[in-house]
Formats: structure tokens, sequence, C-alpha cells
């Protein structure tokens, strides 16, 4: 019976060993069989979390951030405990003590599952698993996956220590509202700092791992309060909260962003403009798309921010009277639906869901508003995110539409978005006033001409309505503007501007037919100087010196100076008719402001990577004593350039000269006015498609284009003077209030000999009076006064030939239907004229 007993135990025993070894052996199979193609660890000791690419002004201040993951990346020393401690207890309460996976959690999810029939099955998951599955694995619910993690995760925790598991797991967890990791989750829901965190709001964010949405904080916020207090009552029986904290804690209400209880961290930021988004499309280009969204770089901006503003108002300024004469209204084209206009609380909601620019804050801020009532003598409104009142009741008066031919009725619809902004008289309310985006636009840059840096651009009427860089993507006729390098290389090729060019018309055969270039003012002077042709935008002077010096020489210089890349040798070209862009062409100018050396617009100082190292630097000049202690406190350190020279220092200073007097007695004169000496050029194309203006100072160069995207005609009275002039003067007042100015600098090598800019004769050097002017030539050079060039083109015996101050005679006739008016003498061969740029 004893030997039965024993025999009975024995084999019982026998089997549950055996049962034992099946199963260990099984598991190990198992685990086996799953560990052998694991992806690799190892990797996660060199992981760099993708982080924000952050633009700072030069002040310091964050501007712009881009990213695809919004996530700041914190090392693990500079999290604060309480926010480690919060997590810690909301996801793996064992996490110090366990190696990789507790088996205690394991089971009871697995009873739990058990229990419910599968109806609930929770993870059971600790950190080192999650952090397996964010970085190696992927997210689906399988057993093999689960088998996977474990196996990771106790490798990892062999690998990597317990803080640096917790430093990837909080910078890579994903915590709703597209906020990766726990600094910028902190800055998503709180606008604060980790270590600016109370308790609860460290509970908040520790709550979001398990589900980001089911817990958003307006639309779930009992649920997600619920699980805010679960989470604190965790740490209070892990140690990590006292009782009277606890119940201080979770009495707090549940506040957000979201709710409206804190600002949002965008609403620090300025709105996005075309400067930064530059700043993002040649970073993207330089470093890699992929690379600058998730690299973390710290970008210092060459921006001025105050100057940048005043580009803005000065640009849109100029458009919105350009498009307030025309007396046309377009408005937004976008409407709300009847059903939205039924009560406040649904146009509102409606409203603000309607895609139109919001960034404007020209005369004051632009805000949307929808027509609500229209009557014959006023417009009642409703205007976002602005409750009306009596001091500002929303309507608009008929006299505000008095620059549009037609009445509200016949105007406006009940239920069109349109933007309104505050009209006011000495800082008191006056009414509200429609406004809308002009449909034409134009580009503006400004930039330092020593350094290159880019102080200000603006590349449209408004980044929101159209995000199209005119500055730096719109490509257009420079028309007149390019007549300078034309010059500039006459000049260096022995010309003076004191040279005789004939002005008189010109006919050249092309594969296209005859072409006649003309004057803008369909006017010949005869035999001027180059000073003059400058002064005035002769095109004849231009074409004709352009085939003396010869096209291939003009287009190297062109090419030189950046404003191509390959410029066709056409004579049209000379006059010009080939696209570039007010970036390429305002770096041109700042060569002749600078002396004649290369400088590379840049928009960005200096970019630094995650880890603080310089990867990008603008300004390679050297400073030969900038550690030099012993400097004299009046003396400033010693840059030496060592950039290239693209023309003769005199050529620039020459081609400067003359462009002053464009800017004194030229085209842009009364036009341009500014304190301290200033040179330029205007630009206007064929039918004023085009209109520009260049100018500079000795230390700032801007230049401003106005036109429709889909060129065409911006009237007869449209040049680059009245249009752009404005818009550089008023730029440049405040530029050089805030950056100084003075003359230009004169270079060695040189003496000055009086002429008369009207024939170009020598005159004594005590002349003076309004045609004298005094001509730069270099040392050595026995300039040739009188001698006259024509380009190969003979002027006609017979041309009709106009003085400075010289009017038309005309006389009065009777036409057809009895109508008097006015014609000039009959023309004859040499005064006939068509075509060409102006």
């Amino acid at each position: 019976m004893l030997r039965f007993i024993l025999t009975f135990f024995g084999s019982i025993f026998s089997l549950i060993t055996m049962g034992i070894m099946v199963v260990a052996l099984s598991i190990g199979a198992i685990f086996y069989i799953y560990g052998r193609d694991l992806p690799s660890h190892q990797s996660l000791a060199n992981y760099t979390p993708p982080t924000i690419s952050r633009i700072f002004s030069g002040e310091g201040r964050i501007i712009d951030e881009f990213s695809r993951e919004r996530r700041l990346f914190t090392p693990a020393e500079d999290i604060p405990q309480l926010v480690k401690e919060a997590f810690i207890s909301a996801e793996d309460k064992n996490f110090y003590s366990h190696g990789g996976y507790d088996a205690r959690g394991i089971a009871a999810a697995v009873i739990e599952a058990v229990q419910t029939r599968g109806r609930t099955v929770r993870g059971a998951s600790t950190i080192p698993q999650q952090v397996v599955k964010n970085f190696l694995l992927s997210g689906d619910r399988k057993i093999e996956r689960k088998i996977k993690e474990i196996i990771l995760a106790t490798r990892i925790e062999e690998a990597l220590t317990k803080e640096k598991i917790l430093e990837l797991y909080l910078n890579e967890i994903f915590l709703g509202q597209n906020s990766y990791g726990v600094a910028a989750a902190a800055q998503t829901y709180f606008n604060k700092s980790l270590r600016d965190l109370a308790p609860h709001e460290a509970a908040f964010l520790a709550s979001m791992p398990k589900a980001p949405s089911d817990f958003h904080p307006v639309r779930a916020k009992d649920a997600l309060l619920a699980r805010r207090n679960f989470v604190l009552r965790e740490m209070k029986q892990n140690g990590y909260l006292t009782q009277a904290v606890f119940e201080q804690e979770v009495a707090q209400p549940l506040q957000s962003v979201q709710n409206g209880d804190f600002e949002p961290f965008s609403a620090a930021l300025p709105p996005r403009d075309y400067f930064t988004d530059e700043i993002r499309r040649q970073l993207s280009r330089d470093f890699g798309e992929g690379e600058f969204f998730s690299g973390g770089f710290t970008v210092r901006a060459t921006i001025d921010p105050e100057m940048q503003a005043e580009a803005a108002v000065a640009l849109q300024g100029k458009l919105e009277q350009y498009d307030r004469n025309l007396g046309r209204w377009r408005g937004t084209g976008k409407s709300l639906p009847p059903e939205a206009l039924e009560s406040e609380e649904a146009w509102r909601a409606a409203l603000s869901e309607v895609s139109v620019a919001r960034d404007i804050n020209l005369d004051s801020h632009w805000f949307p508003a929808v027509i609500l009532e229209i009557g014959d003598q006023r417009m009642r409104i409703g205007v976002e995110g602005i409750k009306e009142s009596e001091a500002e009741p929303q309507v608009i008066p008929r006299e505000d539409i008095s620059w549009l031919p037609k009445n509200f009725q016949d105007t406006f619809k009940v239920g069109q978005v349109v933007h309104v902004r505050r009209m006011t008289k000495d800082g008191a309310f006056v009414r509200w006033t429609l406004r809308q985006v002009p449909q034409v636009q134009g580009g503006f840059m400004a930039m330092d001409v020593n350094t290159g840096r880019v102080l200000a651009m603006q590349g449209g009427f408004s980044y929101q309505n159209s995000v199209f860089n005119r500055a730096t993507q719109a490509k257009r006729q420079p028309g007149s503007s390019f007549k300078p390098f034309v010059y500039a290389a006459a000049l260096d090729s022995g010309y003076s501007p004191a040279t005789i060019v004939v002005d008189a018309p010109i006919e050249v055969n092309t594969p296209q037919g005859l072409w006649r270039p003309r004057n803008s003012s369909n006017r010949y002077y005869g035999p001027t100087p180059l000073r003059t042709g400058i002064e005035q935008s002769r095109n004849l002077m231009t074409v004709r010196l352009a085939q003396e010096v010869g096209m291939d020489t003009v287009a190297a210089y062109a090419e030189r100076f950046g404003v191509y890349d390959n410029m066709g040798p056409y004579l049209a070209n000379a006059l010009g008719s080939e696209e570039s862009t007010v970036y390429k062409m305002v770096a041109a100018y700042a060569m002749f402001a600078n002396g004649g050396e290369r400088v590379e617009p840049t928009l960005v100082d200096r970019v630094q990577d995650r880890y603080g190292r310089t990867v990008y630097r603008h300004d390679e000049r050297i400073c030969t004593d900038c550690d030099d202690p012993t400097i004299a406190p009046g003396r400033s350190p010693r840059i030496v350039s060592n950039r290239e020279r693209v023309i003769d220092a005199i050529t620039a200073y020459q081609l400067t000269s003359m462009m002053r007097g464009v800017v004194e007695r030229g085209t842009a004169a009364g036009n341009v006015n500014l304190p301290v000496p200033v040179a330029g050029k205007t630009g206007t194309t064929n039918d004023a498609r085009d209109v520009w203006f260049i100018g500079f100072t000795s230390n700032i160069v801007a230049g401003c284009y106005i036109g429709y995207d889909q060129p065409r005609s911006l009237g007869r009275s449209a040049y680059g003077a009245g249009m752009c002039g404005p818009v550089f003067t008023q730029f440049m007042r405040k530029a050089t209030a805030k950056y100084g100015g003075g003359e230009f600098a004169v270079p060695p090598g040189g003496h000055f000999i009086k002429i008369d800019r009207r024939t170009g004769a020598r005159l004594p050097d005590d002349a003076s009076g309004a045609t004298v002017v005094a001509e730069y030539f270099r040392d050595g050079e026995d300039p040739m006064f009188g001698l006259m060039y024509d380009g190969g083109f003979a002027m006609g015996n017979d041309l009709e030939l106009f003085r400075e101050g010289e009017d038309e005679q005309v006389r009065n006739v009777t036409t057809s239907s009895g109508q008097t008016g006015q014609v000039g003498k009959k023309a004859t061969f040499g005064s006939m004229s068509s075509g060409g740029l102006y």
C-alpha cells in the first residue's frame, strides 16, 4: 500500500516536473524564435528624437518654429522629479524595481481578460516596453508583438540606465494636440515650462498616454478630470505626495489652454510671414527638408522686426491706395450659408472657420466680418472676436463706400465675408470701415550693403492671403532698373560719365520683325552725356551703348552681379526685358553701394544644431583683433574683407554718383526724398506691367516692384517713381533714422573734373550752376570730351530734337465730329517711334 501511494505521488510529481519542463522549454523556444530577428536595441543609446527647429530674431526673441511633430527634447536631468513621479505612478509604479517587464502586472491583465471574457484587455506594458513599442516595434495588439516587446525590454534594461530609459520615454510619448514629449505638452496645454508645473498639472499630462483622443481637455473634460485625480491618488499611494498636498491638488479645477484658461504659446509668436517662410525654404534646400523640420536647429535670423513691420506697411499702403483708386469691389469671395446667420453664436462659429487673411495691420488690425443686414444708408455687420457696443456700433455708413460707384444693395449681399478695420481720429473711434485685399501685388526687400544681411522682406500684401513670395520667387522684367549694369560694362570698357551717346531713333531687324525702341517721352534729344542718359532713363541711348560695348559683355556683367544665371545677349535685354527677382536685383545694387565688392544676401546669420554646434555662419570676414583686450575704447576692431571684387571701385562710385542724379533731378526726383544722400534707379516696363525702384544709401539698399501676378497694364499713369518711390521713401526714412547714413565713400585713385551735364563739355574748376556737375575720373586717364558714339545706328538729318525743358509745338484742329483737338507737327522718318521698354 505504501509503495502504491509513493508510486502514485511519484508519478504525479514526475508529470508535474515534466509539465514544467515542457512549459519552460516551450516558453524558451518561443522566446528563442521571436528573439532571433529583432531590431537592434543598441540604436536607442544614440537616438536623437525629431525636435522643433526655431527661428530667433537678432534680439533673441522666438519669431517662428517649424516641425512635423511638436517636440522639445529635454535631458533627463532637466526633467523635474515631480513629472517623472507622475508618469511612473500612472504608467509603471514598479519602474525602478523590475527588469523590463512586470510579471504581476501581466498576470493581473490576464486574469482581468479572462474574467471579462476578452471585453477588457489592458496592456500592462511597463515604461521600457512602451519605449520598445514606440521606437522599435509597431503598435498592433498581437501576442507576437507582446513577446518581442518583453524580450527587447529586458535587453534595453541591460544596455541603458533607468534614467536614460525614462528620458527616451518622456521625450517620445505622444500626449495629444500634436505634442510629443512632456516639454512640448506642458507648453501646449499650460503655456508653461516643466519646472513651473504644479502636481495636478503634471498628473494632467501623465493622464494622456493611455488614450490622448479619449481625454480631450474640452470635449472629454469629465473623463480627463477623473483620470487626473486617479493619477494624483497613485502618486499619494506611492509616497510622492503628502495627504495635505493631495487634497489641495485634487480640488484644483481642470484648466488648459484649449479651455481658454491660459494664453496659447503661439499668441506670443508673430504671425508667420514671408521672411521666416523664405528661411524655411532656403534651409530646407541646404540641409534637406526632413532635417530642417526634425533637426532641432536654432536659427538666428537677420530680420529687424521693427523694419519688417515698416516694410509691410509701406508696401501694403501703396497697394491699397492703387486698388481703391480703381473703384472696384471684389471682397474676399467667401460667404456664410443662410443657416449660419440665424444666431450670433452660429455666425461667429462659422466665421471663425472661414479661411481669410487675419495678419493685416495696415493703419489698424483688419478683422474678418460678415454682412448681417443691408439698408439704404448703412450696412450692419458682425465682426470676428469683437462684441458690439454703443461706443462701437458694428455698422458701415454709406459715406464709407464713396470710393465705389454703386450703392450697398448693388454691391453687397447678406452673408458675404468682408474685411473691416476701426477708423479712428486722435485715438477715438469714428466707425468701422470696409477694406479689401488688393489684386495688384508686389515685393520689397532691404539689406545691409556691406554684410548682405536682409533686414526686411515683404513678398506681397498678406502672407495668409498668398504665400507666394514675390520678393524671391516672382520673376519679372526689371525694365530700366537694369540699365546701370549696361553702364557699368561701358564704364569698365573705357567710357566715362561725360561720354556722348546719340539719343535718336533706332530700327533693329529681329527674327520676330522690325524692332523700334522708343523713349518714354516719345522724344529724342540728340548727342547726350551718359550721366543724363541714366538720369533721364533714355532707352535709345542705352541700346546704342549696349551695341557699342557688345551684348556679350553686358550679359557677362549681369551674370557677374548675379542678376541672371545665363542672360541672353539680345539688344532688348539691355532695357531689362529678361526676367529677374527683387532678391537678385537688390543684392546686385548693393555691390554699387559698397564699392564693387561681392556680397551674398542672407536671411540667416547663424545656424546651430541641437547640440549648440554652429553648422552655418554667413559672415566669413576675418576680425584680426577682436580678442585683443588692449584695443583703445574709441577704436573698433579691424575687420579684414576677403570678398571678391565684382567691378572697379571707381566704376562703382561713378555709377553711384550718376544714380544719385536720378534721385536729385532725374526720373525719381520729387518721389524719393531722404535726409541723407541716396542713389537709385527707376524701372517701368512696356504698358507699365511692372514698375520698380531700387535705391541705396551708404549702408542700406532697398528695392520694390509692383505688378499683377498675371501681368497686365497698371495704367498709363503708372511709373516706378510714382508707385515704388514712395514705398522706398517711407521705409528708408525709418531705416536712416535707426541706422544713419552719410556721404558715399570716394575711392582713391581718381580726381574730379567739372562738366556740363547736358552737353558733356569740360568746365573750369570754379564753374557753378544747375547744369554743372563734378565727375570722377581715374588718375592717369586723359578723358576725351566731345567724342560721340552712335552704336552703329545713324541719326536722321531731319530729326526733330528736344532740349531739356522744351515742349513740343502743337496746334488746334477741328475733327470730323466737330470736336477740337491738339496735334503736333507732321512726323518725319527720323521722328517715327514705337515699341520697347522704358
